[in-house]
């Protein structure tokens, strides 16, 4: 009783994590029927409902959300152990659950977890690339990236990149047509390429700073994209300048498909950190991550 007990319970964690039988039945591997045959089961013996089931998701009950805040911590440290163990043995393993912005994703997480995965082939990692501000505890996350001055004070950071900038940049093309700002303040006369905010669903406002000076700027233009690829595309087939981190635009730069301009008013700022709960006690392989993606100067 107590190994079906122990499977059920874990089954129905997986169910209350994904709000769905479809996608909970599809990463376990199990068949929808049985895995509601396990859900009813559960309860049956319980003698009380976990879960509430409509047409459209599913959801825990007051109860069941009571179950999951007792069992989760405690499986989960039941898995450190586990992989602590494993350790032991010579072999790193384990799943990892990461969330990082568009850029990061590209510039720095991907390019250092190839490396990562090769050196260690028993641990997988789960890279969920979403520009919205992830919440990374409800969402089930290990860690998140982001820019470290976005990270809530209640979380331990770590630098894994260098610094950045933003730039702003337009094809020779438009800039033939249209003088080159000499200040930011000039850009509201100037067609621009604008971002919309994932979180806040509101535009980026561009910001600067020259002499400890800072400056944001609300920009208008007749096209607005929320990934990165287009507002570069868009820039070099001459719509507009566009703000943009400047090491996605050193190809075009060098070709001269891109021309700089306000380049004092564009200083360096601390680039991404990798973030996560100060609660949490981390696991071996999560452990090696992090030494992994650490930034070294």
């Amino acid at each position: 009783m107590l190994k079906k007990n122990f499977n059920d319970v874990v089954l129905f964690l997986v169910v209350a994590r994904e709000r769905s039988f479809t996608k909970a039945a599809a990463k376990l591997g199990v068949s929808q029927s049985a895995l509601s045959h396990a859900i009813k089961g559960l309860e049956s013996r319980m003698n009380m409902r976990l879960l509430t089931r409509t047409t459209r998701n599913v959801a825990p009950t007051e109860v069941g959300e009571k179950l999951i805040a007792s069992l989760e911590p405690r499986l989960a440290d039941i898995e450190r152990e586990l992989e602590a163990i494993t350790r032991l043995n010579g072999i790193a393993a384990g799943n990892i659950r990461l969330s990082a912005g568009e850029h990061a994703a590209r510039a720095v997480v991907w390019p250092k977890l190839k490396t990562f995965l090769a050196l260690y082939p028993e641990i997988n990692v789960e890279l969920v690339v979403d520009n919205a501000f992830t919440n990374i505890v409800d969402d089930q996350f290990d860690a998140g990236i982001r820019l470290g001055e976005s990270i809530a004070r209640d979380m331990i950071a770590v630098r894994i990149g260098p610094d950045l900038r933003m730039i702003v940049v337009g094809s020779p093309d438009y800039l033939s047509k249209y003088p080159a700002p000499d200040v930011p303040g000039d850009l509201q006369s100037h067609r621009c390429i604008n971002m919309r905010l994932p979180t806040t669903g509101g535009m980026y406002h561009w910001e600067f700073e020259k002499d400890g000076k800072k400056m944001k700027v609300k920009v208008d233009g007749q096209v607005t994209f929320n990934h990165l690829v287009e507002r570069i595309d868009a820039a070099v087939s001459g719509f507009g300048l566009a703000c943009l981190p400047e090491d996605t635009v050193q190809a075009q730069l060098k070709s001269g498909e891109l021309i700089q301009v306000l380049d004092d008013w564009c200083p360096f700022f601390p680039g991404y950190y990798l973030y996560y709960p100060n609660r949490e006690q981390h696991t071996p392989a999560f452990a090696l991550l992090i030494e992994s993606l650490r930034h070294r100067v």
